[in-house]
């Protein structure tokens, strides 16, 4: 087994573990608005550490390709992105729903 491939499989491990923490924090979340924002580890961490991997895993059987590297770069940013706004979005409609405006 190469370095290459303890590094990936190291990264598969934590990626599991947050997946599964966010899993079960998610049960155990008292309302939606809540469950919603604990997607956020899920994408911010779980996601990035197994595209990491599967770069790393790449890198041991063809070497260093840039192209490689620049697809995950641009992976990891978009599912940033497309999820800072999904978890926004939901979030705005969960609490739109659970909260009352003492106004109306």
């Amino acid at each position: 087994m190469t370095v290459a491939e303890i590094i990936a499989s190291v990264l598969v491990v934590l990626a599991t573990i947050s997946i599964v923490a966010a899993t079960i924090l998610q049960l155990r979340a008292p309302n939606a608005l809540t469950r919603a924002n604990l997607l956020g580890p899920l994408v911010v961490i779980a996601f990035p550490l197994l595209v990491m991997a599967k770069l790393v895993q790449s890198w041991s059987t063809t070497g260093f390709v840039i192209n490689d590297v620049l697809r995950a770069i641009i992976a990891i940013a978009a599912v940033w992105i497309i999820a800072s706004v999904a978890t926004f979005v939901m979030g705005r409609a969960l609490h739109g729903v659970t909260y009352v405006d003492k106004q109306a």
